[in-house]
């Protein structure tokens, strides 16, 4: 152009703007400065703030530079100014900005809102909708696009109901893109059913509106029903694009729906989605969370480029099989391509750390989390307490504990089950103190670590405590604290309470018929036992491995050979459950109460599984009830040679020599034990005064009131004496 004016520049300025090329509408812009003797006006002007917006800089300057043109209060560059601001983290500047303006339009309180939304200031953002209903702006679509979702920000579910009574009432104005915005509002507020009447009545639907309600149901944990929708999408002619195949992916790895995941998977081959990074990411979680690892690894591997989300998903899936090596070989090619890892990619690892015990490579994981600075992170924090306590170190476990500034009641439960897996019981009651001044409230599983460490405890006062509270609280239905409750109960000898937690629970799992079986067979009462199975199995619930468990438990403890074989062998053949060594342990036991001591013999040596310890230590015991010393010698050699550690074995054995009179083999026993550097672990007990616990170890004489006690012990030895007791010291050679 030989000549060019004002327009001229503003129109190049403003397509560069409008097209993304932020750097060249700027040059422009200063070419404008320099060689055009017409100032800028509020449409250039607006346009360059809109490519400072773009590049995420130099705002500040052309800020400057509008007050000095004397465009400090025009609408259309203020509104640019706010948009800016808004978009690099600085709200407060764009809020001056937006008070100082004389006159506001739509887009400008459009602007701000959404600007507060985005910074996480929702409350702020229904406040300025309610200054602009006292205006004379009449609200669009896009306002009212941002209001509501700073209500979904929120959970403001009235507020949301008010933007929807507004729509409704403009009647004829109701857009599409607002009712999609509904539908997603309803739908974060967990309020499905609501959105799915509002899809529904839609008589005009687009894409974002199926998309929108699969999410929504996805979210909610609906993966059945965002399922159903997503084919009802396809058969209505509709092509789902990339965000509702991502959405519909994640309802199939929830539920494990691996021939439906295959079919999303073939559609997004022949819509052509196969390229989209969260259609890919999608894939490769659904397929690790239907445990197909080979093919979550294929869709990793054809990647191009991979981000922490495809790293973190596939890190995750080998997580979950515990497959260690492929883990940690993920995450060091994670680091060599410069990949940094996320929260998630240490939650993973430690996970699998913890099911595998790996002590040394937790601990490198805590090195890198620190190094990363995400150590006091809640997830991470309870993920290291769970990793130091499965690994023995609950002190570690408290050290990370108690570095946390915040703890939510995640953290303060990992921490009771940390106590709980170490039987530190009387740490857990310390804890719960803690919590109770905490501004967190206990809920079901704080009250299942607290109950489980009363019941360890054989504390009665302390289980009926903490029911108490659970009723006040409301929290008394849970399936899972009912169990506790009557594992509770009966461990603490109050039979006729747990019988009573069980009757009266509202909603009974086979945990909780498998708690009372057991409650049933510690207390002798087999044939009660036998008849709650019956009754389990007619009200449709099919029993597991550790119903039978109980159920032969109770048939050996009174001796009922016949039910306890019929009921053994009705595993496998009525109910598809294969014996393990807890059932082929009281077969064993059986047979031996019964007299049958070389047919208990026989069945050991026919099992389809390998023998364990407590097999032949049963038949042992056994051994030692009839006196069968030569039975008895080789069932001690198996067991010992399978695990030489254990002191129990030599026990039984001494004691079968002890009470034939062998003190020969007695000594032999004796000096193999101290040969092979076998300890006996002393016995232990413990009791409760004033709400202080007493611990007596055998020969430990570490308690305060030491000499007390044995003057007392001494006294009582000399009345039975003199009564004429004498003691039988064959069955207690090694007893200590």
């Amino acid at each position: 152009m030989s000549e060019r004016n004002l327009v001229s520049w503003s129109s190049v300025i403003s397509m560069y703007a409008q097209y993304g090329y932020s750097i060249e509408a700027l040059v422009v812009f200063i070419g404008l400065l320099e060689s055009c003797n017409q100032r800028p006006n509020e449409y250039v002007l607006a346009s360059v703030v809109r490519a400072c917006t773009q590049l995420g800089c130099v705002g500040e300057q052309m800020h400057g530079f509008v007050v000095k043109s004397g465009f400090g209060q025009d609408v259309y560059v203020g509104t640019s100014l706010i948009d800016f601001y808004a978009k690099n983290g600085g709200v407060d500047d764009a809020k001056s900005v937006f008070d100082g303006l004389l006159m506001k339009t739509a887009v400008t309180w459009t602007t701000i809102i959404t600007g507060y939304v985005k910074s996480g200031r929702s409350h702020l953002a229904l406040k300025l909708f309610n200054q602009m209903k006292e205006t004379d702006v009449v609200p669009d679509k896009y306002v009212l696009s941002s209001v509501l979702n700073a209500c979904s920000m929120l959970e403001f579910v009235e507020g949301g109901k008010q933007i929807h009574a507004h729509v409704l009432r403009r009647g004829t104005e109701m857009d599409v893109s607002v009712v999609d915005v509904l539908i997603d509002f309803y739908a974060k507020c967990g309020r499905v059913k609501l959105a799915r009447r509002l899809f529904d009545g839609m008589v005009v639907k687009n894409v974002i509106s199926w998309t929108t309600m699969i999410a929504g149901y996805m979210q909610n944990s609906f993966d059945r029903e965002a399922m159903k929708l997503f084919a009802e999408m396809t058969r209505s002619g509709w092509k789902p694009d990339g965000f509702a195949c991502t959405s519909v992916l994640s309802s199939c790895g929830s539920l494990e729906a691996l021939g439906q995941g295959r079919q999303v998977h073939a559609y997004s081959i022949k819509a052509n989605l196969e390229s989209d990074d969260f259609v890919k990411n999608g894939l490769i979680d659904m397929y690790a969370k239907c445990d197909s690892l080979n093919d979550a690894r294929g869709v990793f591997d054809i990647m191009a480029d991979h981000n922490v989300v495809s790293y973190n998903a596939m890190i995750e899936g080998y997580s979950r099989q515990e497959k260690l090596c492929d883990a940690l070989e993920l995450f060091h090619g994670m680091r060599l391509g410069f990949v940094l890892p996320s929260l998630l990619t240490f939650v993973s690892l430690l996970g699998v750390s913890a099911a595998l015990f790996t002590l040394g490579l937790s601990k490198q994981i805590h090195g890198l989390i620190i190094k990363y600075g995400v150590s006091l992170d809640l997830f991470a924090g309870s993920a290291l307490i769970d990793v130091y306590s499965k690994c023995s170190c609950i002190k570690d476990a408290r050290i990370v504990f108690d570095e946390m500034n915040e703890k939510d009641i995640v953290v303060w439960n990992a921490m009771l089950f940390g106590y709980i897996q170490q039987l530190e019981n009387e740490e857990v009651l310390k804890l719960y103190l803690e919590l109770l001044v905490s501004r967190e409230s206990p809920n079901e599983f704080t009250f299942n670590a607290l109950i489980t460490a009363a019941s360890n405890l054989t504390s009665l006062r302390h289980g009926q405590q903490f029911h108490n509270h659970l009723i006040k609280l409301g929290l008394d239905f849970d399936p899972f604290v009912t169990n506790a409750l009557v594992d509770m109960y009966a461990k603490c000898g109050s039979f006729e309470h747990a019988r009573k937690t069980f009757s009266s629970a509202q909603w009974r799992d086979v945990a909780c018929w498998n708690s009372m079986i057991s409650t049933y067979a510690h207390h002798g009462e087999a044939e009660e036992a036998l008849l709650l199975f019956e009754e389990m199995i007619k009200e449709g619930l099919k029993p597991n491995y550790v119903t039978f468990v109980g159920l032969l438990s109770a048939c050996n403890h009174a001796g009922l050979l016949e039910d306890g074989l019929r009921h053994f062998e009705s595993m496998a053949a009525g109910f598809g459950i294969e014996p393990g060594t807890e059932h082929y342990a009281c077969v064993v036991s059986l047979l031996g109460r019964a007299g049958k001591l070389y047919e208990a013999k026989e069945f050991i040596k026919k099992m389809p599984i390998k023998p364990a310890a407590v097999l032949w230590r049963s038949l042992l015991s056994a051994c030692r009830v009839v006196g069968n010393v030569e039975l008895g010698r080789y069932a001690a050699e198996m067991a010992i040679s399978i695990d030489p550690t254990d002191s129990g074995s030599y026990t039984l054995l001494s004691n079968i020599f002890a009470c034939k009179g062998m003190w020969a083999e007695v000594k032999r026993v004796r000096e193999r034990m101290d040969f092979d550097g076998v300890m006996k672990e002393p016995g232990r007990s413990w009791l409760e005064v004033d709400n202080v616990v007493h611990a007596f170890i055998a020969r430990d004489k570490s308690h305060p009131d030491t000499d007390l006690i044995y003057s007392v012990l001494d006294n009582l030895i000399l009345q039975i004496k003199g009564i004429g007791y004498m003691l039988n010291t064959a069955a207690l050679v090694l007893s200590d």
